[in-house]
């Protein structure tokens, strides 16, 4: 089981990708690498998880903390690339209301509108 995490952050953007298993021994990784996003008023982070091939509840609570923490620093988050599986994990738990969540389907349409 492994995670990678990569961020790239310019201005008042960050984009990060993750790949691989997010679970109770990988989360721990993810959380630390989120933590060092320099939370700023009006940061705009997308995190892509088209890669991301399994997540269990560990998974959702890093992403749930990291929410708190974006919307405490009037900040936005999107998680864009999710599998029909990942998205209907964030809906079953109700965070699919509250997060901004694009699953992959939805990126190409919107893509295809460009």
């Amino acid at each position: 089981m492994n995670i990678s995490v990569k961020l790239l952050q310019e201005n008042t953007r960050v984009k990060g990708f993750i790949t691989g298993e997010i679970d109770a021994f990988t989360a721990p990784v993810l959380r630390e690498r989120l933590a060092e996003i320099q939370l700023t008023e009006n940061l705009n982070i997308e995190l892509n998880l088209k890669d991301v091939s399994y997540m269990d509840s560990t998974g959702l609570g890093v992403f749930v903390g990291f929410y708190k923490s974006v919307i405490a620093s009037n900040s936005h988050l999107v998680l864009t690339g999710l599998s029909s599986r990942l998205k209907r994990l964030f809906d079953i738990t109700g965070l699919g209301e509250i997060m901004d969540i694009q699953t992959a389907s939805e990126e190409v349409k919107i893509d295809e509108t460009v």
